[in-house]
């Protein structure tokens, strides 16, 4: 699976959010939720369209309108992301990532200790 750029993620976002939407339904979003000016149309498109070539959305036509839909789910996309991450800055080693969270006040003992009784609950 393809990396995303920071602008192809925020668009996988609204459709995760969204369901199966037009190009119009996402720039009224980004207007409503994010408080900013509608994007340009063909700007959305244009992201939309490498989406699809990357096989992240597919789309269904009605006339001239299509309803774009992910092909590639949150959690699929957010397990391969933590893959890279985990790979690219901490050598492959989760310990190293949760090291990192338990240092950085980011995880605290009473999260640590509870992820450690789903983990032996699973093994």
């Amino acid at each position: 699976m393809k990396q995303l750029t920071k602008a192809e993620e925020e668009l996988m976002q609204i459709m995760w959010d969204l369901g199966p939407c037009t190009v119009a339904a996402m720039r009224d979003y980004i207007a409503e939720q994010q408080g900013q000016a509608k994007p340009p149309h063909s700007t959305v498109s244009t992201i939309v369209r490498i989406l699809e070539e990357k096989k992240f959305v597919g789309h269904k036509a009605y006339g001239r309108t299509y309803e774009y839909f992910p092909l590639v789910s949150k959690d699929q996309y957010g397990k391969q992301s933590l893959r890279k991450l985990v790979n690219d800055y901490f050598a492959g080693s989760a310990a190293g990532l949760v090291s990192t969270l338990v240092q950085g006040n980011d995880l605290n003992l009473q999260d640590l200790s509870k992820l450690m009784t789903e983990l032996d609950e699973d093994n």
